[in-house]
């Protein structure tokens, strides 16, 4: 018995011995289950997650993330990753900490935890809503129907298995072409260009704040449970991100962005024609034609753009929190001087986003020198940011249009950044954005100019 009891004893020491070692040269026995100072996050860029608008980062996950760092005290580290893959090697290898992305749960993301925001989504039918009684209301009325799809998309697979299900009739389409992506084809169904398509519940939700005569109630597929993710070796920081989600403060503020992101209208396109009345375009032209002459511009081009933006409405507020009547974002008003108590005072207003449309014009000077020209690439800049007319610059040079030219040329290279293959192109900056919303923008804001020439004059 005394020679068991000394070998114990002889164990224990040298146990002892390597702990107190350990701790010596800096090693613990011990996890540290402590949150980083600096949070290291991955996402992607798209209309849900992470986008650059008017030269602000937003997005919905962003935002979110963005909270949770501020809340906690630490550093937010935001790196972009290519693709869902990348983003989840990243996670793996501990090059990051948070994805703060949906990333489905299943089985082929085993190594990611799900924590935070969860949600589920299903693929739904996005179809025009003309009346309650033409609207497609169960999956056996799409016998001779025909459904647009992306080819060799899930929604394809999806569509292609429903058909089998229901023993044949639907007329499926596959859509190849290189520029057109979900998006597009939502707008397409939109504008009466094809009837029917398929995307996932929550890009229809977004997508319907743009056009809210859209119908995409009837779900096509089983619910996909979906959630941020963090590395499976440190449940701790799952643990911490849920309890945060939890408190009243952060549901309060996810109820803000949902509807924000998912239920604001976007749709801020200013409808043509208006009826100029007595020579005049509105009650502000005094402000227009004092400060266009500071840039040297027709007062009834810088009116149109205040139409366009806000229909001359001094409290006017954007999805975005663009303010008064040329839609300053906060952020840009604090750039230039102008508090948040003085944003919708219309004199400031005016003044300061002249100021403004003057400094996109130096830095866009030497990209496009004619200066009738450049007029429409700051009007753009205006609206999108600089950031992603810059990208769409680029990109019109790479695909072989012209890169001084708005309209067919960096108009349209714009309107490839809302694609995966372009906005993550090296040449591209900035990331993704909606380019047809600028697009249309600048053409309404030109369509009411030349009205305005022809009715008020200069």
């Amino acid at each position: 018995m005394n020679k068991v009891w000394l070998l114990s004893l002889v164990a224990l020491c040298c146990v002892t011995e390597i702990f107190y070692s350990s701790c010596s040269s800096g090693k613990t026995a011990e996890l540290d289950y402590s949150l980083p100072d600096t949070l290291r996050v991955a996402t992607l860029y798209s209309p849900l997650s992470y986008f650059s608008y008017r030269d602000e980062e937003m997005g919905y996950d962003y935002s979110l993330i963005k909270q949770f760092a501020s809340d906690k005290g630490l550093v937010l580290d935001l790196k972009v990753a290519p693709s869902m893959a990348r983003m989840v090697e990243m996670l793996d290898s501990g090059e990051v900490d948070i994805l703060a992305y949906e990333i489905p749960v299943t089985a082929e993301y085993q190594s990611v935890l799900p924590a935070g925001p969860e949600s589920m989504t299903t693929q739904v039918l996005v179809q025009p809503r003309k009346n309650r009684d033409s609207l497609i209301t169960d999956v056996t009325q799409l016998v001779g129907r025909d459904v647009y799809v992306e080819k060799n998309s899930k929604y394809q697979y999806r569509l292609e298995n429903l058909n089998e299900e229901l023993g044949g009739g639907i007329n499926i389409h596959t859509v190849d072409i290189d520029t057109l992506i979900t998006e597009d084809l939502i707008g397409m169904v939109a504008g009466g260009k094809i009837p029917l398509t398929i995307v996932d519940s929550d890009i229809a939700r977004i997508n319907k704040t743009y056009y809210p005569d859209l119908d995409i109630n009837l779900e096509l597929s089983f619910p996909q449970r979906q959630a941020w993710g963090v590395s499976d070796k440190k449940p701790w920081l799952a643990d911490s991100i849920n309890v945060w989600f939890q408190s009243d403060k952060t549901r309060h503020t996810d109820a803000d962005l949902l509807k924000k992101y998912f239920e604001q209208s976007k749709n801020d396109a200013a409808p043509i024609p208006y009826k100029f009345k007595d020579g005049k375009i509105s009650p502000y032209d005094d402000l227009f034609k004092k400060y266009a002459k500071e840039i040297g511009w027709d007062w009834r081009l810088l009116a149109a753009q205040g139409y366009t933006e806000s229909h001359f409405n001094p409290n006017a507020r954007s999805w975005a929190g663009a303010r008064g009547i040329m839609q300053l974002m906060p952020g840009t008003a604090r750039q230039y001087g102008l508090s948040s108590a003085k944003i919708t005072n219309p004199e400031a207003n005016i003044a300061t986003a002249v100021k403004l449309i003057r400094d996109l014009d130096k830095v866009l000077t030497d990209k496009i020198p004619d200066p009738e020209e450049r007029k429409k690439f700051i009007i753009a800049s205006y609206n999108s940011g600089h950031a992603h007319i810059y990208d769409a610059i680029a990109l019109a040079r790479k695909t072989g249009k012209d890169p001084q030219k708005w309209d067919g040329n960096v108009q349209q290279a714009l309107m490839l950044k809302s694609n995966p293959k372009y906005f993550n192109d090296p040449d591209v900056k900035y990331g993704y954005f909606r380019g047809r919303q600028t697009s249309a923008y600048v053409r309404e804001v030109y369509k009411f100019y030349e009205q305005a020439k022809k009715a008020v004059p200069a």
